[in-house]
């Protein structure tokens, strides 16, 4: 009985964690959207935006990746 309710807490906690992966979505999804607003604007600039923009989505995709971690932590050592 106290296993399963520990079972039920680890995949709540992890499903928790997880949460900030969605944030991670949108954050990729708005840098994305702006870097292609620049660049139908002033086709000039394409290459600046373009390297800022993969710049940020690294950044964004490495909260996802830590949330994953903080996951899989939850899930399989605690």
């Amino acid at each position: 009985m106290s296993g399963d309710i520990v079972m039920a807490a680890k995949f709540i906690g992890a499903g928790l964690a997880m949460i900030g992966a969605a944030g991670a979505g949108v954050g990729i999804g708005l840098s994305v959207q702006g870097a292609l607003e620049g660049m139908a604007r002033n086709p000039d600039t394409y290459g600046n935006l373009f390297t800022n923009m993969i710049l940020g989505i690294a950044f964004s995709e490495a909260i996802a990746i830590y949330c994953l971690v903080i996951a899989f932590l939850m899930l399989f050592v605690l």
